[in-house]
């Protein structure tokens, strides 16, 4: 149904001091701390991991050299989604807006709601971290203990017990982020870069991360995490996860979390000859998800 003169009956009259409602303030876009962005010319998007060598062996004297194989490992899969809104005003509607163009002001209301839905969109794949529905290329969730690797074992991003936010919790994440191996065994240089949090662990995150003296104790102790520059990219708060105990570190691990864009926004008006509606719509193309889980680890809280 067209918007129309008997939906907005405040706005057509005289006296109204203001227009409440479609105004608020926007957080910046979150998402963009998470994930980085490719482009798409495809309906999907597949990235496949190669499996590179492991240790040199010692060649003996006059032995023949060793041969070894790399091989293709787990393939991940950006199936992309069309999000779409639209509304229309009736020409009546538009013509006696006394306080400006209701078509204007929906048209911003349209672009909060497709950021809304990009948010949780690029939120649900940390929200859904532990969610045995929503599985990695490897077969297991994105925070596992048991990522199978290439040359065989597994491997961990998440804490072996289930802990809160605390300074213990960080460095023990921090110290399997620094042990970190490729699928073939061979330690590779990871670093953890920002602390990703619901809003209600922002203080406790900032209080870890920034106090001189560790935080907590009446030890005259330093905040080793401080002083080292562990997690340069401090905290980072996203408003969409849902878990209030959960809590993420990014690292600087290439090829992980990845946002692909298959279509850019677009925005369209146009006027209804018969009816003299105008309908104005949006669209946009694109996929939430992760190739390598060394991007990311974490902890679901104690709960």
């Amino acid at each position: 149904m067209a918007l129309n003169r008997a939906l907005f009956t405040k706005q057509l009259n005289l006296g109204l001091n203001t227009v409440f409602g479609m105004e608020y303030d926007r957080y910046p876009e979150q998402w963009r701390e998470i994930y980085s962005t490719e482009q798409s010319q495809k309906a999907f998007e597949e990235d496949v991991q190669m499996i590179g060598f492991g240790a040199a062996p010692t060649k003996a004297e006059g032995a023949a050299i060793s041969y070894e194989s790399g091989r293709e490992g787990f393939v991940s899969r950006y199936v992309h989604e069309t999000i779409a809104l639209a509304f229309s005003i009736t020409e009546e509607a538009e013509e006696d807006g006394l306080y400006g163009s209701l078509g204007a002001k929906y048209a911003r209301a349209l672009a909060r709601s497709m950021q809304h839905t990009k948010e949780i969109k690029g939120a649900n794949i940390l929200n859904n971290a532990t969610n045995t529905a929503q599985l990695g290329g490897d077969g297991v969730t994105l925070l596992n203990g048991s990522h199978p690797l290439g040359g065989g074992g597994t491997a961990s991003n998440i804490l072996a017990t289930p802990a809160d936010l605390s300074e213990t919790s960080l460095e023990t994440l921090l110290i399997q982020i620094s042990e970190a191996e490729d699928d073939r065994g061979i330690p590779i240089a990871l670093t953890g870069q920002k602390l990703i949090v619901p809003p209600n662990l922002v203080f406790i995150a900032e209080r870890i991360l920034k106090s001189n003296l560790r935080p907590g104790t009446a030890d005259n102790d330093i905040n080793a995490m401080r002083n080292m520059g562990m997690i340069p990219g401090g905290v980072v708060v996203n408003q969409r996860l849902t878990d209030t105990d959960q809590y993420f570190i990014m690292t600087d691990c290439p090829d992980g979390m990845k946002h692909f864009v298959r279509a850019p926004i677009k925005k369209a008006v146009e006027g209804d000859f018969e009816t003299g509606n105008l309908r104005y719509k949006v669209r946009e193309r694109y996929s939430f998800g992760f190739t390598d889980w060394r991007a990311v680890y974490g902890s679901q809280g104690a709960d």
